[in-house]
Parts: C-alpha cells; structure tokens; sequence
C-alpha cells in the first residue's frame, strides 16, 4: 500500500499532454507579455473634462491573463508556455486609458473617475480576444462592444462593434504575440476614433 502515492504520480505524468505531474508540483513557468498601444496622436486642447473607462466585461475563458486558443467553435485552449502579464480585462482597459488619454481631449482619463463621476464613460464587452484555427490557417481574433455613456444625462449617446483580424503563422507563441499586438493595436485605433466622434472630437485633426 505505501507504493500507491509513487505510482499514481507516475501513471499521472506518463498520461499525454495532461501535465498532471507538473499540476501536482505548481504552475508551470511562463513568459509574460504585455501588448502595445497605438501610437500616440494629439488632437488639440482638452474640450471634455473626463472620461472614464469602465473595466471591460468578459465570460469567464476571457477573465483570465492566459493566452486563448480555439482549435474549433467549441473548444478552448492556452498557451502552456506564456501568458499575459494581467488579465485581459485589465490589459484593455489599460490600452484605452493610454490612448484615448494621449489624445489631449480630455483633462483626464482614467479608470474611476476623481469625484462621484466622470462627463463620460466608455463601457464594453469583450467578444473575441484569441487566436483560432480556421481551414485557412491561424488567425488571431479580437472582437468588442462598446457603449458611450453620458454620466450627466445617464443616456448612452453612441454604440459601436470593434473587430481586427490578423494572420499569424502558427500557434507557436513566437508567431503569436505578434499577430496579438498587431491585432491589439488596430483594435484600439478603431476605438479610440469612434470615442473622440462620440465625445465631438474629430479624429481627422489628429497628428
């Protein structure tokens, strides 16, 4: 009976790609990664006093800082040896604050407001954030609803759907993260524009 603890960790850890043995030891080592934002562009004077940009909303194979992968529609996968250096909720939103607030149109913003609330609030839904096998080879998808919210009139003054497709060579983390940050940094350009028109800026003026 006292061998049965030894051969259970061995049956374990000779099952194929289950990485039960390294399961029963702790997490793996994995390398972090940080994605981009857009570069910078200025838009003038500062018109709106502050922006708020909610926490983005994700279901639960999304709230997390691993890096997803889908070999079909209903399956979900992650990278085993990298992952995102905060979750992608909160890798979103850091992007959106950096650069809507590049822009110079807001006095602030940031992600609570400085009194009991801000003159606008950016609030979204991520869809789509991972790479996927398709017949055509690996893409990397990112897809996300938003809404712009007027906190003073408590109207939502402007909606939008956000999605970038980049191609990646393959599901190999050296192909990926590039094709995340390409895909990141469009995303964020497409949001950005839409949140300066909906706040009466127009994007067009900006260098």
């Amino acid at each position: 009976m006292r061998l049965l603890p030894a051969l259970l960790i061995a049956a374990l850890g000779a099952l194929p790609g289950c990485g039960a043995l390294s399961a029963l030891q702790g997490e793996p080592d994995r390398d972090l990664f940080e994605l981009r934002p857009p570069p910078a562009r200025s838009c003038g004077r500062a018109r709106i006093r502050e922006l708020v940009i909610e926490p983005p909303k994700a279901r639960g194979t999304l709230d997390s800082d691993r890096i997803m992968i889908r070999p079909s529609a209903l399956q979900t996968q992650y990278l085993p040896d990298a992952q995102w250096g905060d979750t992608v909720p909160a890798m979103l939103q850091r992007l959106l604050v950096q650069s809507l607030g590049a822009t110079g149109s807001y006095s602030q913003v940031g992600r609570a407001p400085l009194g009991l609330s801000g003159d606008y609030a950016l609030i979204s839904e991520i869809e789509d954030f991972n790479a996927e096998l398709t017949p055509d080879g690996v893409i990397v998808r990112l897809t996300v609803e938003a809404q712009m919210v007027s906190e003073m009139e408590a109207d939502v003054i402007s909606r939008g759907r956000f999605a970038a497709t980049v191609p990646a060579a393959s599901t190999r983390t050296a192909d990926l993260i590039p094709a995340f940050d390409a895909a990141a940094r469009q995303l964020v350009t497409q949001m950005t524009d839409w949140g300066l028109r909906a706040s009466g800026v127009n994007p067009g003026g900006c260098r």
